[in-house]
């Protein structure tokens, strides 16, 4: 009786926030433009470049899962709605939506949407997206995307028990979508935001096969699209005079220059070559917030940096060997001293306050250094491993300074601390992803930014069926706290499943994103995201 007068009550207040979200909804303003102040008077030449860390492994939305892919494809195409710079929806190709429950959502997208080649969007074009996005035949790195996003279906489509068209998701008609969910999800919108919910045109798509992200054959909804793709050299988009808000877009083409080496990048920067980017050196960090502080830009950013164990190899699948390896790392030092540009020491895969939420840390993120050690050597010979019979195993990492560098120091303390031998390996980002989905790997390099604004965006990659679960860690306890975490967004639960993770250690936290960036003061409207995208159509070039 308890139980379900406390599932009324649940029912009665998402519905009202429901009605909430639907009446907000309609009436939402863009804030997502180029925004020139008054006064301000523009470059006659608006074209911008900004680096891309790595060549991308593919511009199909479906195929890829780094930011990497995502900042470009975040360009180019268009998504159902976007997280504004206050953290809440703003309409995007879907123009309202309604729903009573947060189960059955109808989103009616703009009257007068053109693809890139001028033919119309529709909502046939987001069905098919959707249906390609979790055929078991695509084997897309986000297959498991609606899954988590609770669609009705999901799951028996992606493990090809059903059929795609048995996906809960149709088009009632040329402008109008619904989407039915196996249970109320109040944060469906912030899942939309992502780029991998983006709708690709089904004629293009079909006609071309795998050669549809061609520039000669390209077809997007953003505010630009490819025009040309030198392989390991530069991405180049131009603007899309068909997109539904061009009139707020002020750059005319966009530069994404590969440029792997972080030095390289500050020196094409400081020659006035590129225009902000990705990140700043490690080592020159300290002098350029001396002497460019008003071109060092710094902004908190939902992500974690850490090392992952196959857990299905032997011996990272003994919980000891990982949980001693994982305390051994001094994060204190990566984060202050090797890094130092703001970075935050990491004791969970959960940045703080991600959703609002604040989670309770594991004990020994209270001790000292010399206490984690001591704890790590008794969990290393009470499995055999010591000086007699150390430790030894690969370390990958993709090719980059900075990577490196933590490689480097992160193997040093565990030679030093517990001798363990590590050999570093590193491999060009394309290879590396495809032995790290292959599980051809002891300990990788990776990372995660947040899909959404919640804990589940990390949480969820852990669960035992899931296709990013790369570390292929299996834990039915974890698995049930997670799902009731995904029905309830109870804070209990999320705990819980947070703890549970912490203390099997698939993966070592090593700490805490930050946005680092030099930006030229002549860009105009630069904003990054806290999940780390910046939107070109809300850049502008400042005349000097």
């Amino acid at each position: 009786m308890q139980k379900m007068m406390v599932n009324l009550i649940i029912n009665k207040k998402i519905k009202l926030l429901s009605c909430a979200i639907a009446l907000i909804s309609v009436n939402i303003t863009i804030s997502h433009a180029a925004v020139v102040p008054p006064g301000t008077k523009l470059a006659a030449k608006q074209e911008i470049v900004r680096q891309s860390l790595s060549e991308p492994a593919s511009l199909d939305v479906h195929k890829v899962s780094s930011d990497t892919e995502f900042d470009i494809i975040h360009d180019f195409f268009d998504g159902l709605v976007y997280t504004n710079r206050q953290g809440g929806i703003e309409p995007r190709l879907a123009e309202r939506w309604e729903t009573e429950d947060n189960k059955i959502w109808v989103l009616h997208l703009r009257k007068g949407l053109k693809w890139s080649d001028g033919t119309p969007i529709t909502a046939n074009d987001v069905v098919f997206s959707w249906r390609r996005l979790i055929d078991p035949n695509i084997v897309s790195p986000y297959g498991s995307y609606l899954e988590n996003a609770a669609i009705i279906n999901a799951n028996d489509v992606l493990t090809g028990k059903k059929k795609e068209e048995e996906l809960g998701v149709k088009a009632l008609d040329d402008m109008t979508l619904e989407v039915r969910l196996e249970r109320p999800m109040g944060d469906f919108l912030q899942i939309l935001t992502h780029p991998v919910m983006v709708p690709l045109n089904e004629k293009v798509v079909k006609k071309y096969g795998d050669k549809w992200t061609r520039p000669e054959n390209f077809v997007g909804s953003g505010p630009f699209k490819l025009s040309e793709w030198l392989v390991n050299e530069k991405i180049v988009g131009v603007r899309n005079s068909s997109y539904w808000d061009d009139k707020n877009t002020v750059i005319n083409k966009v530069h994404y220059p590969v440029i792997t080496s972080e030095k390289s990048a500050l020196n094409r920067y400081l020659a006035g070559e590129v225009d902000f980017t990705s990140t700043i050196p490690l080592e020159s960090f300290e002098s350029l917030k001396k002497t460019m502080n008003d071109q060092v830009y710094s902004s908190p950013q939902i992500g974690v940096y850490f090392y992952e164990f196959n857990n299905k190899k032997p011996p990272f699948d003994n919980i000891k060997v990982r949980q001693a390896l994982n305390l051994a790392v001094d994060r204190d030092v990566i984060a202050n001293k090797i890094l130092g540009q703001g970075q935050k020491p990491a004791y969970t895969i959960v940045p703080p306050n991600v959703g609002g939420f604040d989670f309770t840390e594991p004990d020994y993120a209270s001790w000292t250094q010399a206490q984690r050690i001591e704890k790590a050597k008794v969990l290393l010979s009470e499995v055999g491993f010591g000086q007699g019979n150390p430790l030894k195993f690969n370390l990958l990492y993709n090719t980059h300074e900075s990577h490196k560098k933590l490689a480097i120091a992160v193997s040093s303390m565990w030679k030093k601390n517990l001798g363990v031998d590590v050999t570093l390996q590193n491999q060009e980002w394309k290879v590396m992803l495809d032995n790290m989905h292959q599980g051809k790997f002891e300990v990788i390099r990776r990372a995660w930014i947040a899909d959404y604004n919640s804990p589940m965006t990390f949480l969820n990659m852990f669960m035992s069926e899931q296709v990013k679960n790369t570390s292929l860690y299996e834990s039915r306890d974890y698995d049930v706290l997670i799902k009731k975490a995904e029905e309830t967004n109870d804070k209990s639960y999320l705990q819980q499943g947070l703890d549970v993770i912490t203390k099997d250690s698939p993966v070592i936290p090593i700490y805490y994103y930050i946005n680092s960036k030099m930006v030229k003061p002549y860009v105009g409207g630069f904003y990054v995201s806290s999940t780390g995208y910046i939107s070109t159509k809300d850049l502008y070039i400042i005349k000097q």
